[in-house]
C-alpha cells in the first residue's frame, strides 16, 4: 500500500480554506498516518468495519476540534486502508 496523504477538494472549501489548503492537507495527512500507527500496532483480528471507524476516531482525535468538527472524509478511502490494516499490507506492516 502507498503512503496515505490527504487532498482536499478545492471547489468545496471556503476562501479561508482554500487559502490554509496546504497546511490543512499536511495535518490531516499526518493525522491520518498517526491514526493508521496506531491502530495497526492494536490491531487484535476485528472486522473490517470496526477498524474504519476506528481510523476515523483517532484521525478526528489528531486535529484540533474545529478542524476535526469540519472533516468529512471519503470513507470509501478510510474503509480501504481499514482493508489494508486487516490484510496487514498497511505502510510499515511487516
Amino acid at each position: 500500500m502507498s503512503e496515505p496523504h490527504v487532498t482536499l477538494d478545492p471547489t468545496g472549501l471556503d476562501p479561508a480554506r482554500q487559502h490554509l489548503r496546504g497546511p490543512l492537507e499536511e495535518q490531516l495527512g499526518s493525522a491520518l498516518r498517526a491514526a493508521i500507527d496506531r491502530v495497526r500496532a492494536d490491531y487484535a483480528g476485528e472486522p473490517v468495519e470496526e477498524v474504519c471507524r476506528r481510523l476515523l476516531d483517532e484521525t478526528r482525535a489528531g486535529l484540533h476540534p474545529d478542524i476535526a468538527d469540519g472533516f468529512t472524509p471519503d470513507m470509501d478511502e478510510f474503509c480501504r486502508v481499514a482493508v489494508a490494516i486487516v490484510r496487514r499490507d498497511a505502510p510499515g506492516s511487516p
